[in-house]
């Protein structure tokens, strides 16, 4: 089960790089101060999430990833070549990316977690919801 268990907050830790450079490309790209003030205040969150699961991996035992890998970095390129010129363009893509981190966080996780990393994994999921929420509210605004 351990083993399992830190295959399984490794995959997530990789997510979470992955979001952090997301919210790199989209910070770059944005032309609104203030829009590049909110994405910065949702990466720092993600990157706080990436330090709880850090913490917990050391705390059963394991070693912690320490970036998206390969693969991740690929998808990082491509989601920088994508990111649209327009700031609301931009928040679409935002909320597509949390999204499906979303869907993948919950089917990563499903059962191969104790309860106290599941606990962590919920307040993350929550945490990204939160974040979609807010991102929502945005489209449409002059942010």
């Amino acid at each position: 089960m351990q083993n399992e268990e830190l295959s399984t907050l490794n995959k997530l830790l990789k997510g979470l790089y992955m979001g952090v450079h997301a919210y790199d490309h989209f910070i770059e790209k944005a032309k609104g101060i203030e829009l590049k003030q909110k994405f910065q205040a949702i990466q720092h969150e993600i990157r706080e999430q990436a330090l709880r699961i850090i913490e917990r991996i050391q705390a059963i035992g394991g070693t912690p990833i320490e970036s998206e890998g390969i693969i991740g970095a690929i998808q990082s390129y491509i989601v920088k070549l994508r990111i649209p010129d327009e700031d609301e363009q931009i928040i679409q893509k935002a909320i597509e990316g949390e999204q499906l981190g979303i869907e993948m966080t919950e089917k990563t996780v499903r059962g191969d977690l104790s309860a106290e990393s599941e606990q962590i994994v919920r307040r993350v999921l929550d945490q990204d919801r939160e974040h979609v929420r807010k991102l929502q509210e945005m489209i449409g605004q002059a942010v």
